[in-house]
């Protein structure tokens, strides 16, 4: 098979919740090859309806990094249909294995055309927000390479964002939980997200402009977990907490 045989075996089983066996067991592709991949896969939703309105980071954390055996983050893309509302329902017949995160999501105030350094956040940045990321990998038993989880959207499936807050509110060293049901699963903190979340921002930048992809204003970037993920399903309520920017929460249904 080839690459755009590939895009559409992977958006069908996005589609239909169905998992399938990873690219890699088949077929070898390199990091262009999967990014591409990704593309024409997000088209096929683009055509469908659905609008692109951010990107989402990922490994943006050492020990995560290492596991994968890589030295650089990865990136995927969201549209307005993995939006999830906050208080609101998350249907669990649209996910195979999903998983929950919690994240740090910014606002864009500008278009970026060109990477920017941590010196120019402020300038694009228009509102940060609590978030949490639903991941939810298309193949069997949550099983990848680095190539199959790029060409699989990173495993972006859903995304969930709170109450927005000025851009320059200091988001570093928040303490932040995740957990089911009120009972805390994971704790963690935001400077697990490179060190600075905003770092994430400024590494959004040079990857996606690598691959054709501009930031454009009132575009979203989730920033990377600040925990390990949890395992979600039907009947429980997700809630997540992250100091002065306050809670959010969902029930998967």
């Amino acid at each position: 098979m080839n690459i755009k045989d590939y895009s559409i075996i992977l958006d069908d089983a996005a589609k239909t919740a169905t998992s399938i066996s990873q690219i890699s067991n088949t077929t070898k592709i390199n990091l262009d090859d999967a990014y591409t991949i990704q593309a024409l896969s997000m088209k096929r939703r683009y055509r469908r309806g659905e609008k692109l309105v951010g990107l989402k980071m990922g490994f943006t954390s050492k020990a995560k990094m290492e596991q994968m055996g890589v030295h650089d983050l990865i990136w995927g893309r969201l549209t307005d249909a993995m939006e999830i509302e906050v208080d609101g329902d998350m249907p669990s017949k649209n996910f195979i294995h999903p998983r929950a995160e919690p994240e740090l999501a910014f606002l864009l105030k500008k278009d970026i055309k060109i990477p920017i350094s941590l010196d120019e956040i402020g300038s694009v940045i228009g509102g940060i927000a609590p978030a949490i990321e639903i991941i939810d990998s298309r193949y069997r038993n949550f099983k990848f390479s680095l190539e199959d989880v790029i060409a699989d959207n990173c495993s972006s499936s859903g995304y969930a964002i709170g109450k927005w807050h000025a851009p320059n509110t200091d988001v570093s060293n928040l303490s932040i939980d995740i957990g089911i049901n009120g009972t805390i699963s994971k704790s963690g903190n935001s400077n697990a997200i490179l060190g600075n979340p905003l770092q994430s921002l400024v590494e959004a930048s040079r990857l996606a402009l690598v691959y054709g992809q501009e930031l454009k204003k009132d575009m979203i970037v989730l920033a990377g977990a600040a925990t390990p993920a949890i395992h979600i399903k039907k009947g429980e309520t997700v809630h997540a907490s992250f100091g002065i920017l306050g809670e959010l929460k969902f029930n998967v249904v």
